[in-house]
């Protein structure tokens, strides 16, 4: 009897170990990056990408392997002014610290601005909403070694009036297959762009453009025909007709990724 009551005893003090409480997080990072010497965002098998940059430094801060869910696919040489991927851990590091102890591990080209704490079932991109991105291009005779990797540099004078006319075209809910290279597919090609601003700073001209989502290349390409309307190669008002084709051939090329930068994300959760 004392044995089967010490026994019991021992069973009555172990019960509460029983009940684990799940301590894992899922955090969201806001982060910056210069995309030159990045492969994109997305982890490659034989290049190096930000999301395999930024997850080998998270590993070594909170001790576990890390797998980041990002906002979006960024192309090889496209920059982010802000960026948001999530992750979970376990690890009890503060949420102010978190950006300062994987910074000290991050090379100078990708910095974490923030960290917060999120529902479990937030997605960096599933839960976000809409995205801006800008594309700059170096309007101007003479090269600026400034803006090298960092802007289209384009030395035939752009009319912005011209472009801003063709942009406002690709505004509305459209079928985007006639701007879109050949890539990830998806359910639908179709896709609500909100804005498509475009102004000019001095030499500088900057398109911005607001959509629900985005298909692979499609801000390039889009910016590739407004180009092509202020060159005269198409009319503003032939956008229209070409979105309805679905042709990709009819659109302006896809400019180069370097002038591309995410500038905007919108989420329902604070971050």
């Amino acid at each position: 009897m004392l044995h089967a009551r010490h026994s019991a005893g021992v069973t009555a003090r172990l019960l509460p170990l029983k009940t684990v409480i799940n301590m894992e997080r899922n955090i969201a990072l806001t982060l910056m990056y210069n995309g030159t010497a990045y492969h994109g965002w997305q982890v490659q098998k034989n290049a190096v990408s930000v999301a395999e940059t930024l997850e080998r430094a998270l590993s070594t801060v909170v001790g576990h392997p890390v797998k980041c869910t990002g906002a979006g696919r960024t192309d090889a040489g496209v920059h982010a002014e802000t960026y948001v991927a999530n992750f979970h851990t376990d690890s009890r590091i503060p949420l102010d610290r978190l950006p300062l102890a994987v910074n000290t591990r991050l090379p100078h080209d990708i910095v974490v601005v923030r960290a917060a704490q999120v529902s479990d079932h937030f997605n960096a991109i599933g839960s976000c909403l809409k995205k801006e991105y800008t594309y700059r291009i170096y309007n101007s005779r003479l090269g600026n070694p400034f803006y090298v990797d960092r802007a289209w540099f384009y030395p035939k004078h752009l009319d912005e009036e011209i472009m801003a006319r063709a942009a406002a075209q690709f505004v509305g809910t459209h079928d985007f297959r006639a701007v879109r290279s050949v890539g990830t597919e998806t359910k639908t090609t179709v896709r609500t762009v909100y804005w498509f601003d475009v102004e000019r700073q001095a030499d500088l001209i900057q398109c911005r453009v607001c959509a629900n989502g985005f298909l692979y290349n499609m801000v390039r390409a889009m910016v590739g025909t407004i180009v092509y309307a202020a060159e005269g190669k198409l009319a503003p008002e032939d956008i229209p007709s070409i979105l309805a084709s679905g042709n990709r051939t009819l659109a302006g090329p896809t400019v180069p990724p370097g002038g591309l930068y995410m500038t905007k994300l919108w989420y329902k959760e604070d971050l």
